[in-house]
């Protein structure tokens, strides 16, 4: 299986997201630097992850939506290689239209850093088959800039189409209809502000997080 992390100015999350890949993998993904212009062929899961890209200067993600991998980043999604973006990677696809909505500051105006009871809305998805509908996980989340906004007809879209794949039980930054994380319409890209990636692990605070790695990395028995 071939896997790649994008790797920005900025990202301090991109080694928790190579670890949980090859925990699961068995084998290293490729980091690949945000000035290049393709990734590697083939590919089987690209994950965009979590930090302060550009120092989250003009808008968190914006400026790190327009470096030159992001066009081929958009084209491996248009041809369906499933790929995970993860708080800042999250606010990156945003940024990119490669998924609906944005994400605005907190509506406390304060970091928040603490672990957060999510609700998997949706089982039916290659991000969230090892879950159970409605099942409630604890996913950590530390961000400054997590609320998720999207005008109503856009909201009302992506819940009947069945987009919304995590909430938050406890809704800690003031997101539209307590979204935490959401696809895109092809099902193939996921966004979500709670860190999976930190939740691998029994001895980092919980495991919650590994059934997703598990199903979108087919490694479910």
């Amino acid at each position: 299986m071939k896997t790649a992390v994008i790797v920005f100015h900025g990202s301090n999350c991109d080694r928790d997201a190579a670890t949980a890949i090859e925990a699961v993998t068995g084998h290293a993904p490729a980091m690949v630097w945000h000035e290049e212009t393709e990734l590697p062929e083939g590919l089987d899961f690209v994950m965009v992850p979590g930090g302060f890209s550009y120092g989250d200067y003009l808008r968190s993600g914006a400026v790190a939506a327009r470096s030159p991998i992001v066009n081929d980043l958009k084209k491996k999604a248009e041809a369906g290689v499933p790929m995970l973006g993860v708080c800042n990677g999250f606010q990156i696809l945003t940024e990119a239209g490669l998924l609906d909505g944005t994400l605005m500051r907190n509506a406390s105006l304060h970091f928040v850093c603490e672990k957060a009871p999510l609700l998997v809305e949706t089982a039916n998805t290659r991000f969230t088959r090892g879950y159970a509908d409605r099942k409630e996980i604890v996913i950590p989340v530390a961000h400054h800039d997590g609320n998720y906004f999207a005008d109503e007809a856009t909201l009302d879209r992506i819940e009947g189409e069945g987009q919304v794949v995590f909430r938050y039980a406890n809704n800690p930054n003031g997101s539209a209809r307590d979204i935490a994380g959401v696809t895109n319409a092809a099902g193939n890209v996921l966004g979500m502000m709670p860190h999976p990636e930190r939740a691998v692990d029994a001895d980092h605070g919980g495991t919650d997080g590994l059934a997703l790695f598990e199903s979108v990395l087919g490694k479910l028995s």
